[in-house]
């Protein structure tokens, strides 16, 4: 069987998120790589120089990936990784912009910029959960089961 619009949007989202995981723990394309931390707002490591990023960041990033390909194998999970990760985002961004960047409720990290792009997560993943969740009437039309539909 191949995959559904859902499930191929669950792993191209997932996927993004390992290769940013990833990308965070090679120096270069983070930049002030040395005074990364583990978790804390003294991190000043950058991803792409704009994302600041911590080791737990990035390792957020690795699992949500992860997450992704394994509730990508069926259209519902991949539509529940979607939203609840869409959801997750806008919780993230709503944290992010009342806490204060300096102090140690800023565990993550996160910046301006980290901010604005779960902002952009969220609409987008939720955005794609909700509108592709339209083709499951089309699957139910024509006679494939939305539920249990595998493309893994």
């Amino acid at each position: 069987m191949t995959a559904t619009k859902m499930q191929t949007a669950a792993t191209v989202v997932g996927a993004l998120f390992l290769v940013v995981g990833i990308l965070g723990f090679i120096p270069g394309i983070t930049s002030d790589y040395d005074t990364m931390k583990f978790a804390g707002h003294e991190s000043e490591a950058k991803l792409l120089g704009i994302f600041q990023v911590s080791i737990l960041h990035n390792i957020v990033h690795l699992l949500f990936g992860v997450a992704g390909l394994a509730l990508a194998r069926a259209w519902s999970t991949a539509r529940a990784y979607l939203i609840g990760g869409g959801v997750i985002y806008a919780l993230l961004w709503l944290y992010g912009l009342f806490i204060d960047k300096h102090h140690d409720a800023n565990f993550i990290p996160l910046n301006t910029a980290d901010d604005w792009l779960h902002f952009v997560l969220a609409v987008a993943m939720i955005g794609l959960g909700v509108l592709l969740s339209r083709e499951a009437r089309d699957l139910g039309r024509t006679g494939r089961d939305s539920g249990r539909h595998t493309g893994h």
